[in-house]
C-alpha cells in the first residue's frame, strides 16, 4: 500500500513519528517541512514542501502549489497527517484524488480543534483528536494519544 505521511517540521512532526511503526510493510512518502526533522529520525528519502501559514498567501500559495504536484507525481492510497497547513493542502488534494485521509488533530490543540483541522474535517476519511472532550459529532473521533 502506497501511504503518504506529511507534516510540518516541529511537533507536528514528532507526532506523525510516534505512528512510525505503524507503517511497517508499506511503501511509505514523508513529507516535510524541515528537512532537518527527517535527518535527525534517521529518514533519509523525506521529500520537502515550502513551510507556510495562513499570515503569508503568498508562501501558502507556493505551498499548494507544490502540495497539488506532489500529491499527482506519487498519488499515495492513504495519506495521513498531523498538519498543519502544508498537510491540509496534501489532505485534500489526495482527498479530491481518490485516496483514504487521516487527519489527527495536535494534541496541542486541548479547547478547540486546529482551524487546519477543523477545514480538513469533510475531506478527511478519518478524523481523529487526541482529546476525548473534542470527540463530538459523527466525524470526530477519539482513540487515545500519541503523547
Amino acid at each position: 500500500m502506497r501511504v503518504m505521511a506529511v507534516a510540518s517540521g516541529g511537533g507536528h512532526w514528532d507526532e506523525l513519528m510516534l505512528l512510525h511503526p505503524a507503517y511497517a510493510g508499506c511503501d511509505v512518502t514523508y513529507v516535510t517541512t524541515f528537512k532537518g526533522m527527517a535527518d535527525r529520525d534517521g529518514i533519509d528519502a523525506a521529500l520537502l514542501l515550502p513551510d507556510a501559514n495562513r499570515d503569508n498567501p503568498g508562501d501558502a500559495w507556493r505551498c499548494l502549489v507544490a502540495s497539488v504536484k506532489l500529491i499527482r507525481r506519487h498519488r499515495p492510497e492513504v495519506l495521513i497527517t498531523t498538519g498543519a497547513l502544508p498537510g491540509l493542502f496534501c489532505l485534500i488534494v489526495a482527498r479530491l484524488l481518490g485516496a483514504r485521509t487521516i487527519w489527527i488533530d495536535s494534541i496541542a490543540n486541548y479547547e478547540v480543534p486546529s482551524l487546519s483541522g477543523r477545514i480538513a474535517l469533510p475531506f478527511a476519511s478519518l478524523w481523529l483528536t487526541q482529546w476525548p472532550h473534542l470527540a463530538k459529532g459523527r466525524k470526530r473521533k477519539y482513540c487515545g494519544a500519541l503523547l
